[in-house]
């Protein structure tokens, strides 16, 4: 039976949960302050930026700390927030598990093993894993790596059309491993449109003679 381990590692996008002041909050003598709509209302002292807020029933809300003055923009704070959540929803639904295989050979394994190992390898690049494929040496193996090398070698030149080889063979106490990674997957063509056939000449018959 094919010795197989896997390691999984998850790769989340997401998204910053920033931390914003609001309204009395935010304690600067002056802000430049954003409307609602996105225009610009300039410079003015935070009670006149509360004020504006308050007269439009929104929120202040500090969204560049560090400018000089800060800038602030109105707006409803509770729907931003609402919106940002969703959007934390959406990009963990987008997370992508990466997986790495291994698969574990001997020096004198035997044709039928190696091909049935292969297989799986070729089936987990296929799936979009990556491949960890180890030899372990045991006793006066470790007299003759090289057979070791080479096996792996032939292992990554029968992947060679669907991995590439992140790691070369290396050897670390008793085993030598190398890494293969999928190669990326081109965009499917678009078919071709079939070609119309021309339509077929007419030639006028020659006036009869009289």
């Amino acid at each position: 039976m094919p010795c197989i381990r896997a390691f999984h590692f998850s790769e989340v996008f997401t998204i910053a949960n920033a931390v914003h002041q609001i309204n009395e909050e935010i304690l600067d003598k002056e802000v430049r302050l954003i409307g609602d709509q996105g225009e610009q209302l300039g410079i003015m002292s935070v009670e006149e930026a509360l004020r504006v807020a308050t007269e439009h029933e929104l929120d202040l809300v500090k969204i560049a700390p560090g400018s000089n003055p800060p800038v602030c923009k109105i707006m409803d704070y509770g729907k931003f927030r609402f919106e940002q959540a969703k959007k934390e929803k959406e990009a963990k639904k987008n997370q992508r598990v990466i997986e790495i295989k291994e698969i574990r050979m001997s020096p004198g394994i035997d044709t039928n093993d190696f091909n049935t190992k292969l297989k799986n390898a070729q089936k987990f690049l296929n799936d979009g894993d990556r491949v960890k494929v180890s030899v372990r040496f045991r006793g006066r193996e470790m007299a003759h790596t090289e057979i070791g090398a080479v096996l792996l070698k032939d292992f990554a030149n029968l992947c060679a059309e669907i991995a590439n080889m992140d790691k070369a063979p290396k050897l670390e106490g008793r085993n030598m491993s190398m890494f293969l990674s999928p190669k990326p997957q081109a965009p499917a063509k678009k078919p071709a449109k079939p070609k119309q056939p021309k339509a077929p000449e007419t030639t006028e018959p020659a006036p009869e003679a009289e």
